[in-house]
């Protein structure tokens, strides 16, 4: 004996109890054709068993079948009944064994499964629905006899949400049934939204029989919202009740996306009168035929043998014709033999063969594990007695096929695989609807979400898939920021800053650029930065190496007309070894400015520096060796003395020596502790690289300008008190000049080579050297070139004794 839970009633009539005598039945009231049609799937499915031989033989099965009246409390009453044996049913056929039934097929909504798996749990007799998906329902702990041949809303509601993500709605509204099945659907998509990056604007509730007031506010908030795709969770009764709100205020232009409960009923879609719901799409049950199940419904002529008052109603509400007597007056008289082939209503209508389908899969699964268990082959072993725990333990291992290659099985938790249909609403030129699949979801599939794009149809009969979104997608060169007190959705496009970029859509950071690589004007990629350095090429370098060769050349002219003259007096007197030396070591200071040059390698950086310190000092030992000199031959005031001896040739070379070596030394010990190497400079330009020398040891270097700045100060300190020698003869004069000039140039340099950026520092520093290089080549040289050249007749012995007479009268 099977059970039958189904609302053959949708309503009851409202009473007031007084509490004062035990209060009457539910009188039910609005006949509802759908769970009558449920009803007939699970007879047709009973009967058919009946007339097979393979399955269950020799055994018949048998049915009650209850009327719930869509009331949660009668379910739970007419439930009791079916597990005590008490209590006709009224879709009851004579049985003349009235015992507890093995199995319960229904109910249809969530809500009142839960009520009634609750109840019959503890006696372990399964309850198999049809159309009850709450994902709750999964909890064994609570509902441990509870399965289902439709899968859990767990599965539809993670599958909305990736619809929902695939078409990018971000910023989306919700509605929902408050009851179980809408409040726990609900609750799983918005989770799984939020993991997807989906936002609610607003998710609201309500119930079919709530009072006016409240549906209008749900009206007021979708009017006043701005998201344009509608995602609902509500059962078919309450969207007829919501269709019948929107069409009154006409609301259109929004997407709908719906759940199996409504997206392809064609009652719901019936009574979009304005056609709300056009282009609507969602999950759908996927279709099912069962071969000989429509002609079972439809043969309603078999019914009108049964005097029974539901089948009464049944025929009456059906035909629109009345029994009675006293009210066919107000209509037309039933005879018991209308023809049903010109009725159209939703008896008629097959859509729902889905649903009819999984009536049809708990029906068979009862008698599939009956047949296992009572060993059944050529004939069933009547003498084991069937034990509800296990069948339910049974049932949960059961695996099958159905006549038309259905496989039927249940998981852990007593539901089947999740698959479904994506179905779209495409209204047709006569104002019809046509239910579309457009694609499939299988929870089990590596690609779980499968879609045809080009045969879809949107809201409004539109081609264009609707946008849905708080903000705008931030472009690449861009990262988003929310905005203050609202969802992650609704955020502003802010420009990557310089140096940084994004290159996907809805970036939330930005990525600095590698240091040798800088953002371009988009922001959206990293383009190389331009190497910058001194290079022969550009102006600058080309008028430094111009400048430095045309100083190296006139030194060497110089040097060639004090060869020339070097047997006259002025080259003899003036030390002539020393100038040579002198001139060759300005050469060397012409020649390593241009090492300063070009693109910085570990060779040039370890030149230019040691170059420079080197000859440098080279050439200020000779100038401090010619001032000494001067000074000790003008400035005795011992006649005939001795003094001269100790400042001889040998001493004069043996001062260079040193000091230059003392110099060497510094060097050397700078090279090997930390020496000059080449250095990418990323911090003193944003987009440019800048090579350079680094200078390794800052002390080291420091200690090389130092001991030249010292020598310097030493040779313009000497040179100043021999600024008062004979105005004929000016060497200490000239010498004293060319050390304030070449004083004043580097202790301009310091500051201006600190505060240089990049290439323009290494600048700074070549005009430093040739600066000071020419004011000794121009201050100390040129002058005696001039009386060389053009005045010979100074360059005489009278002129260079008168000098020293002079002096020393």
């Amino acid at each position: 004996m099977l059970g039958g839970i189904f609302s053959l009633h949708s309503s009851w009539k409202d009473r007031q109890d007084s509490y004062e005598h035990k209060p009457p039945l539910l009188e039910c009231t609005s006949l509802n054709f759908r769970g009558f049609q449920f009803a007939q799937a699970m007879i047709f499915a009973i009967e058919e068993i009946n007339n097979r031989t393979d399955l269950l033989p020799g055994l018949s099965l048998g049915y009650k079948i209850y009327d719930s009246c869509g009331s949660i409390a009668r379910g739970v009453r007419v439930a009791l009944a079916l597990t005590s044996g008490d209590v006709d049913g009224p879709m009851e056929q004579s049985c003349t064994r009235p015992a507890q039934v093995q199995a319960i097929v229904g109910e249809t909504s969530s809500s009142p499964c839960m009520a009634i798996a609750t109840v019959i749990g503890p006696f372990h007799i399964p309850l198999i629905s049809h159309f009850a998906t709450c994902a709750c329902l999964s909890d064994k702990v609570k509902y441990p006899s509870f399965l289902r041949t439709i899968p859990s809303d767990y599965y539809q509601s993670r599958a909305l949400a990736q619809l929902v993500q695939y078409f990018g709605w971000t910023w989306v509204g919700a509605i929902r049934t408050n009851d179980d099945y809408g409040n726990n659907g609900m609750v799983i998509f918005t989770e799984t939204a939020r993991q997807l990056g989906i936002c609610l604007e607003y998710s609201v509730a309500f119930f079919r029989t709530d009072p006016p007031d409240k549906i209008q506010k749900i009206i007021d908030v979708i009017k006043d919202s701005t998201s344009k795709v509608i995602v609902t969770f509500l059962s078919h009764m309450d969207m007829d009740v919501l269709i019948h709100q929107l069409s009154h205020h006409n609301l259109t232009g929004y997407q709908w996306v719906g759940t199996e409960s409504w997206i392809f009923d064609s009652q719901t879609a019936a009574m979009d009168k304005k056609h709300i719901l056009d282009g609507a799409i969602g999950l759908a049950i996927p279709k099912a035929h069962v071969s000989g199940m429509r002609e079972f419904m439809l043969d309603v002529k078999r019914l009108n043998s049964s005097g029974d008052d539901m089948f009464r109603q049944f025929w009456e509400t059906l035909f629109n014709c009345y029994f009675d007597k006293t009210k066919s007056s107000a209509g037309i008289q039933c005879s018991g033999f209308e023809d049903l082939s010109n009725v159209q209503n939703s008896f008629t209508d097959m859509s729902l063969m889905p649903i009819f389908n999984n009536v049809y899969k708990a029906v068979y699964a009862v008698a599939h594990v009956l047949h296992d268990i009572l060993e059944c082959n050529a004939i069933c072993n009547t003498k084991v007695k069937l034990n509800p725990l296990a069948i339910l333990q049974h049932m949960k291992k059961i695996r099958f096929r159905t006549k038309e290659g259905d496989e039927v099985h249940f998981n852990e938790n007593g539901d089947p695989t999740a698959k479904y249909e994506i179905t779209n609403w495409q209204p047709r030129v006569n104002g019809a609807v046509k239910f579309v699949t457009v694609g499939f979801y299988d929870a089990a599939a590596d690609i779980q979400l499968k879609l045809h794009d080009r045969s879809l149809i949107w809201a409004q009969n539109s081609q264009k898939v609707p946008v849905s979104v708080c903000s705008k997608k931030c472009h690449p060169g861009t990262r988003k920021v929310l905005q203050k007190g609202k969802p992650v959705c609704c955020y502003d496009c802010v420009r990557c800053a310089e140096g940084e970029i994004s290159n996907i859509t809805d970036s939330v950071t930005c990525i600095r650029c590698h240091p040798e690589f800088w953002s371009n004007e988009k922001r959206d990629a990293c383009t190389k930065k331009q190497a910058e350095f001194l290079s022969y090429q550009e102006v600058m370098g080309t008028l430094l190496t111009v400048t430095s060769l045309s100083g190296c050349c006139l030194t060497v002219i110089v040097a060639c007309v004090f060869f020339k003259y070097r047997k006259t007096p002025i080259v003899r007197s003036n030390n002539s070894e020393l100038s040579f030396l002198l001139l060759l070591s300005l050469t060397l200071c012409f020649l390593c400015s241009l090492t300063f040059i070009g693109r910085p390698t570990q060779w040039s950086c370890l030149l230019r520096h040691t170059a420079f310190g080197i000859t440098f000092v080279l050439c200020i030992s000779c100038v401090l060796g010619k001032t000494v000199v001067v000074l000790m031959a003008f400035s005795s005031t011992i006649p005939h003395g001795h003094v001269m001896k100790w400042f001889g040739p040998l001493q004069q070379r043996f001062s260079v020596l040193v000091f230059t070596l003392i110099q060497v030394i510094i060097c050397i010990i700078w090279l090997v502790i930390a020496p000059p190497f080449p250095f990418k400079n990323f911090k003193e330009f944003k987009d440019k690289i800048i090579l350079e020398c680094a200078v390794g040891s800052t002390v080291g270097f420091w200690a090389v300008l130092g001991y030249i700045g010292i020598l310097a100060m030493l040779c313009f300190i000497l040179a100043f008190l021999a600024r008062k020698l004979p105005d004929n003869f000016n060497e200490a004069k000239l010498i004293t000049f060319s050390m304030l000039i070449f004083c004043a140039v580097w202790i301009t340099f310091i500051p201006a080579y600190v505060s240089s950026p990049g290439k323009f520092s290494v600048a700074v520093e070549i005009f430093a050297i040739l600066a000071s290089s020419f004011g000794l080549l121009i201050c100390i040289f040129v002058p005696k070139c001039y009386i060389l050249l053009m005045q010979p007749e100074k360059n005489t012995k009278k002129s260079v004794r008168s000098n020293r007479t002079v002096k020393s009268l």
